[in-house]
């Protein structure tokens, strides 16, 4: 070797050394580190901006290509033992944590603005909120046994290249949530300045702006509330588990105070019958039933689909499975019933039907006392923490993990969340909160394309696959691997399924932003997330039936009840990915034959089978 490349491979070599590395790997290593040193200015600062891959190459001095980095990177590795630290105690309170915020009791009584009563708010409300919690477990699962998050179990059934546009899919949805809870957030601040220097404060501002939803003081509060977020954004997934627990201590005692307040203030009268002027006819009220429960699955679409990024931190196999099966309903249930009683008490002295609890929380400072301003900026500042651990937990860091695979040699899971933040401001969130008839079309619209994307997934890990993941797969590009597919990198039958279990919901989206269409075409939106799922399922599972894919249990056949799912072991999983990549060696349980990857055979008895 010329002395040129003395001390760069003397760098290598310590450091390799170490960790027991060949010396052939060495010197490959050196001259990787000589060919990407920066030459100009440009180089210079895509250097300082790569994210630099610690498990990946032998020295963190050293960024890897764009291509390596998509493939495997820090924050898509599946999650070791050390970091999985999740039990039921902590998926009970990143639930308590999620629950608990404004936009929890917005959807809760949204029955209340289709005219039903009550009790049938609620029990429609708790029915929708037990379909959430069922379709969590089934998206959740391939997260808390193989420990991988969104966009790596997302390659397994579409592929690892057009796994990118799903990524996307639910990126641009966690942007947007991210933008109403901040707005959400703002009113908040609103109320804690009003409770300070007084009710005026709107017109005291000038307003500068021309929008009917927007003005000066809001856009200010807006900003205030968003730029708090910011330091909350630095902290990994993994240690938010202490965010959740003071957010599910003090957010609680406020709501329960907010509750008992307000039916005092009522004088203990509520309004228990239906809020509307015009309740719905009875050929309409069926309907109404429907869209409240839909409701509660559309305002949860995006946590669906993302149930794998929590789940790979369980601590067991159970962790993330029962905890959220029975709590999620439970705690929603709960909550729905003290956003109606508080909605139906403040009916009765406004008049109004409030769907929003921060606007009755404005009309207590109407008699603008000294007890009723401390009691507002209180529980607002409550709410403000609430919904502070809602964005961050719900929004920021799934959209900072789907971000780190669409450019991993940028971009890591707190860069993702703050870029996630800055493009929030973007969407404009303050229109899409402008009433509750905008806020369900919003829900819906996002229903339309995250269910089928649901409903995609799970046909390929429950009825195709049978819950055998192998990752080795799932970590590389190479032609002839299973979830590469073809040169492409895309299964088509995902793709054809996904963009047909669009259609049904689509004229129904048309015309529920303005164009007229069918009453039929309209209740089928109504039941969007149903719909686009269960179509997309079984699409999906027809065509692999008539075109099988490569990675499904040997010998076993498609509609065979047996069950391959299995609690993987992943501690040396990147030395063993390297072997694979090196060698074709498949660690998991079965190699596969193809012109990239060298054959080795395994017994077919190292795959542990379970029959129903």
């Amino acid at each position: 070797m010329s002395s040129a490349l003395s001390p760069q491979f003397e760098v290598f070599e310590d450091d390799m050394q170490s960790s027991g590395e060949k010396s052939d790997t060495v010197e490959t290593q050196a001259h990787e580190l000589i060919e990407t040193k920066p030459r100009n200015l440009f180089e210079k600062c895509m250097h300082f901006f790569e994210v630099k891959q610690h498990t990946n190459t032998a020295s963190n001095r050293r960024a890897e290509s764009f291509i390596e980095s998509f493939v495997y990177n820090d924050d898509l590795r599946p999650v070791e033992e050390k970091r999985r630290v999740w039990d039921w105690k902590q998926f009970f309170s990143f639930i308590v944590s999620g629950a608990l915020n404004c936009n929890t009791l917005e959807t809760c009584v949204l029955g209340l603005q289709l005219g039903l009563t009550w009790y049938q708010t609620w029990i429609m409300s708790t029915l929708g909120f037990t379909f959430v919690g069922l379709y969590v477990v089934l998206a959740c699962r391939v997260g808390n046994f193989y420990h991988i998050s969104f966009p790596i179990a997302s390659r397994a059934a579409f592929g690892v290249y057009f796994s990118v546009w799903i990524v996307i899919n639910r990126v641009v949805m966690a942007v947007v949530w991210f933008g109403v809870q901040t707005y959400i957030g703002s009113q908040t601040v609103q109320l804690m300045l009003k409770a300070i220097f007084g009710t005026d404060l709107e017109t005291r501002i000038n307003n500068t702006f021309s929008s009917p939803n927007l003005t000066t003081f809001q856009f200010l509060c807006f900003m205030i509330f968003w730029a708090i977020q910011l330091p909350a954004l630095w902290f990994s997934p993994h240690s938010l588990r202490h965010l959740f627990v003071a957010k599910t201590m003090i957010t609680p005692v406020a709501l329960v105070a907010f509750l008992i307040w307000t039916i005092k203030k009522s004088g203990g009268n509520l309004e228990l019958g239906s809020l509307s002027l015009e309740p719905p006819s009875k050929s309409l009220i069926g309907w109404a039933y429907v869209r409240a429960v839909m409701t509660s699955l559309d305002n949860f679409a995006t946590l669906i689909l993302n149930a794998p990024d929590f789940a790979r931190f369980s601590k067991t196999k159970r962790s993330s499975i029962y905890s959220q099966l029975i709590f999620i309903p439970v705690v929603y249930s709960i909550l729905g019933i003290i956003g109606i009683l508080i909605t139906s008490a403040a009916f009765h002295m406004y008049q109004v039907n409030y769907w929003n609890p921060l606007d009755i929380l404005n009309r207590f400072l109407d008699n603008y006392n000294s007890g009723n301003r401390a009691g507002v900026f209180l529980i607002a500042l409550s709410f403000a923490l609430a919904q502070l651990g809602t964005n961050v937990a719900s929004n920021s860091i799934s959209a900072g993990t789907d971000m780190t695979a669409l450019l991993p040699k940028f971009i890591n899971i707190r860069r993702g969340s703050y870029i996630c933040a800055a493009i929030s401001i973007a969407i404009c969130p303050w229109d899409l909160m402008a009433s509750s008839s905008k806020f369900t079309t919003a829900l819906s619209a996002y229903a339309v394309f995250l269910s089928s994307i649901s409903g995609v997934i799970a046909a390929d890990y429950y009825v195709v696959r049978k819950g055998y993941i192998n990752l080795h797969h799932c970590y590389t590009n190479k032609l002839g691997t299973w979830y590469m597919y073809n040169k492409y990198g895309t299964n088509w039958r995902a793709v054809v399924a996904y963009a047909l279990g669009m259609v049904p919901n689509f004229p129904g989206f048309i015309g529920s932003v303005g164009p007229s269409v069918p009453e039929g075409a309209m209740r089928v939106y109504y039941l969007n997330y149903f719909v686009g799922w269960g179509v997309s399922f079984s699409i999906y599972c027809l065509l692999c039936y008539y075109f099988p894919i490569d990675g499904t249990p040997k010998g076993v056949k498609f509609f065979q009840r047996v069950w391959y799912e299995k609690w993987v072991d992943v501690e040396h999983f990147h030395e063993e990915r390297r072997d694979f990549e090196d060698n074709g060696y498949n660690f998991d349980d079965e190699s596969v034959t193809t012109t990239a990857v060298h054959v080795h055979e395994t017994a077919d008895d190292d795959m542990k089978k379970f029959e129903f």
